[in-house]
């Protein structure tokens, strides 16, 4: 469980140790996302040894491939993927956001075609819970709805209402154990998951309302009478204005129960980490550094590398002075920049490396300077020397 062990001075940045099944998580943190269980290209040693405490996989993708009995034969996601630290698996809900054309939503789950093969597929609060339920997920997340920007004002107060009834079901199903519901998943692998659930892995709660700043409290409010064990805010970085997100974060995340996790879901650029924690976030998870590092652009103290411009052709420097990680100390730009004009994986592996190393660093950063009440200065003095994109 969430335990807050310093409040910065001078905002609302806060310093906190998470407790799960799988070890503690200090807090702010940021989770490399592993969606298919697998940070792409990193192994899991690689990605423990860059600093990171914790990492998220999918329940959505996990569910179509390799499926609930493949990963319950090897006993969980944990020994599946050879990953020994805590997980927090996300329910779907951005996938189901994201493949609006192939879905349709009801008031009792999703019906949606994959992706994968164009098989039909549905899926409810309680499918979902049970599902996690097998992976043996440390956090497991409730099944909502993220809905697109902008959207009217009807239509996010009509999903707001589904998404709050899918809540209630999720907690309920976590609570209450195998009942009745349209999974595939055998009622003797709901029951024998049962008490490790309740004793172990904890739910989540998600914030929804989209760009409503009163939908965002009401939502707040149900959720915490409904009760979880931490809870997130959800539905941004969807298409909306960077100050529109920061000011639906103002509004939110006071509301929030002050001994329990803050969770912000899918925001992962430096700047907004740094904006956020201000405002209080704790958690943070996106694929903006390994997805980045793939394409050939790092993440560096003084602002972003793209690898592949002509100009590294023979700059012998590491990718970032301030960096020990493995790319910096052995390799160059110019070396990594052939490797990426001769599509060498090798480049995406070193790049992918760096920047979660790097977003680790920031993270361990972003903390001493909370302990030591002096975030505010640290914001600055990194903000003033990062530049987003480079000239």
């Amino acid at each position: 469980m969430y335990k807050l062990i310093k409040k910065d001075k001078k905002t609302k940045a806060r310093v906190g140790k998470f407790t799960t099944q799988h070890g503690e998580v200090s807090t702010p943190n940021f989770m490399p996302v592993g969606t298919s269980a697998t940070v792409k290209t990193l192994t899991p040693e690689e990605v423990k040894a860059a600093g990171t405490e914790i990492i998220l996989s999918n329940a959505y993708h996990l569910m179509l491939r390799p499926g609930a009995d493949v990963i319950k034969e090897a006993g969980g996601l944990h020994k599946f993927m050879h990953w020994d630290g805590p997980i927090l698996t996300d329910s779907g809900g951005f996938q189901v956001f994201s493949l609006s054309k192939l879905r349709k939503i009801k008031d009792d789950g999703v019906e949606f075609q994959s992706h994968i093969d164009g098989s039909r597929q549905f899926i409810t609060p309680e499918s979902v819970v049970e599902f996690q339920q097998v992976l043996g997920s440390d956090i497991m997340m409730v099944l909502d709805e993220c809905i697109h920007y902008p959207c009217q004002r009807d239509y996010a107060e009509k999903s707001l209402k589904i998404t709050t009834d899918w809540a209630r079901r999720s907690r309920d199903w976590s609570l209450a154990g195998a009942r009745d519901t349209s999974s595939d998943i055998s009622s003797s692998v709901a029951s024998s998951s049962l008490a490790m659930t309740q004793k172990k892995q904890m739910l989540f709660g998600i914030v929804q309302g989209g760009a409503y700043l009163d939908l965002r409290k009401q939502a707040v409010e149900e959720l915490i009478e409904i009760g979880f064990d931490g809870y997130a805010v959800g539905g941004l970085s969807v298409g909306e204005p960077r100050e529109l997100m920061y000011e639906i974060i103002d509004v939110t995340l006071p509301l929030l129960p002050e001994d329990n996790l803050h969770y912000l879901m899918g925001v992962g650029t430096p700047q907004d980490i740094l904006e956020t924690v201000e405002r209080g976030a704790d958690i943070f998870d996106c694929v903006v550094p390994t997805r980045n590092g793939r394409n050939g652009t790092a993440f560096t103290s003084k602002g972003n590398v793209k690898i592949r411009n002509a100009k590294y052709t023979k700059d012998n420097l590491p990718i970032d002075e301030e960096c020990v990680c493995p790319c910096c100390k052995d390799y160059t730009r110019a070396y990594i920049h052939h490797l990426f004009s001769i599509d060498e994986i090798l480049g995406l592996r070193l790049l992918s490396l760096h920047n979660i190393t790097f977003y680790a660093k920031l993270m361990k950063n972003i903390r001493e300077a909370i302990t030591d009440d002096r975030f505010a200065e640290f914001k600055k003095g990194f903000l003033t020397n990062y530049k987003e994109k480079e000239k």
